[in-house]
């Protein structure tokens, strides 16, 4: 199969064979045909297996065909703002040569291009949930005339509490639309809401929650102490292009970031806690080669695309399969092979056996010969502070009995003067006029 077998728009064709697609995925294959008839769809794929083409291709046909300029006709709802923009990047990208226009709507940046791009019209909006409320709530945009509403990372949602709000932004959407829901796991709150927003849904899953076949995995057991020493061995022994780490938390990711800075690898971190411009330069650096290691936490574990990665690390275990499945396919994207290496601890052989059980297999425990694995963890004080003596109280200054102190010098009687009362004014003596 190829794209030509879709009869798409000559004008989306064209852009198609400029960004090199050729053969359909296997979730492209399925899943185009079912969106380009307009029925709803729940749709489940591995990651990085081309799932935003398969949905935005049928998208731009559908607006190519029935063209209404300066009118929202499709929302595409994501939980985070990197996975808005990416969306984005791919509209942008096939509907060149078009009058279709899209735009993002998400937090952590000024409101004034949102609020132009709501009022002029664009055909494809790009959003996180609780923005496009605040705009609701202004008043800013028509929603009237959407057709077409994509819930993706719906699964990603309800770990981050925005199944809530995106229940509200679909109360206000009119209900004859086709809605797509695209998720890699499927608790009951989602399976509730698929339930309830679509209408005879088609289902298509493809390797949903299996690793890609193209990353090989390793384990690297270490010493807590001697991970980052272990990273940097690992760096200068595979020499990656582009290298991913995984950390557990923000702080880890600073300051394993700032190690590696120190010792010459152009590094940075992605974290809910630095700005929208500031993860927005980290992600564009780390695209275009300027840092070779991007340290960040799960916030880059779902649904980031860069083609360029080669290695993911994660520096802590994830803390479930499905985790270490989506942190590891950012390599190994289309078709394209990858090395996932995880640094363990003793620790954390339970969590070891249950993403074996996922993967349904054993992985590969290595070690790298010329690093000291028996190096002790550095002393928190300094040796000083070790040999110091218990903090003992001082003994009380001796004090005489009363009887042995030296008595003072009486000192004469004073009698006091006393001034006038409170609000009273003082007596002043006059001359007095002789009558003379």
């Amino acid at each position: 199969m190829s794209f030509n077998d879709f009869n798409f728009d000559l004008r989306l064709s064209k852009t198609i064979l400029a960004a090199g697609y050729e053969t359909p995925t296997p979730i492209q294959a399925a899943a185009i045909p079912i969106v380009m008839s307009g029925a709803d769809l729940v749709g489940t794929a591995q990651t990085g297996t081309g799932k935003t083409a398969a949905f935005v291709l049928p998208i731009l046909q559908k607006l190519l065909t029935n063209p209404s300029q300066r009118k929202t006709r499709c929302i595409i709802v994501t939980p985070t703002r990197e996975l808005a923009e990416q969306i984005n990047d791919v509209v942008v990208q096939m509907a060149k040569g078009t009058n279709i226009r899209s735009a993002t709507i998400y937090g952590g940046v000024g409101m004034g291009n949102q609020v132009r791009a709501l009022r002029d019209g664009v055909e494809i909006l790009v959003v996180c949930p609780g923005r496009l409320l605040d705009h609701v709530q202004q008043r800013n945009g028509d929603f009237s005339h959407v057709d077409t509403l994509v819930l993706d990372e719906a699964d990603r949602m309800f770990d981050m509490g925005f199944l809530p709000p995106v229940r509200r932004i679909i109360a206000l959407l009119p209900p004859s639309r086709q809605t797509l829901l695209f998720t890699a796991t499927f608790p009951r709150e989602v399976e509730e809401l698929a339930a309830t927003v679509l209408r005879n849904p088609k289902r298509v899953s493809v390797g949903a929650t299996r690793a890609a076949t193209t990353v090989s995995h390793a384990l690297y057991p270490v010493p807590q102490h001697l991970k980052t020493g272990l990273l940097v061995e690992l760096i200068k022994k595979h020499n990656p292009f582009s290298l991913l780490v995984f950390t557990r938390t923000k702080h880890k990711a600073d300051r394993v970031a700032t190690q590696l800075t120190r010792l010459g690898f152009e590094s940075t971190t992605l974290h809910s806690d630095r700005t929208q411009n500031q993860r927005q330069r980290a992600l564009d650096g780390f695209k275009k080669g300027k840092f070779q290691v991007l340290v960040a936490t799960d916030i880059a574990a779902r649904g980031l695309d860069i083609e360029t990665v080669s290695h993911v690390i994660n520096y802590d275990i994830p803390a479930t399969p499905d985790d270490y499945i989506h942190r590891i396919g950012r390599t190994g994207r289309a078709e394209r092979v990858g090395d996932a290496f995880t640094l363990i601890t003793p620790e954390d052989r339970d969590l070891v056996r249950d993403i074996e059980r996922a993967l349904g297999k054993s992985i590969a425990r290595q070690k790298i010969d010329e690093f000291d694995y028996s190096e002790p963890p550095k002393p928190v004080l300094p040796d000083m502070y070790e040999e110091r003596q218990p903090f003992s109280r001082p003994a009380p200054r001796f004090r005489p009995p009363a009887e042995q102190r030296p008595s003072r010098p009486s000192q004469p009687a004073v009698t006091p003067v006393r001034g006038p009362k409170f609000g009273q004014r003082p007596m002043v003596s006059r001359p007095t006029r002789s009558r003379a």
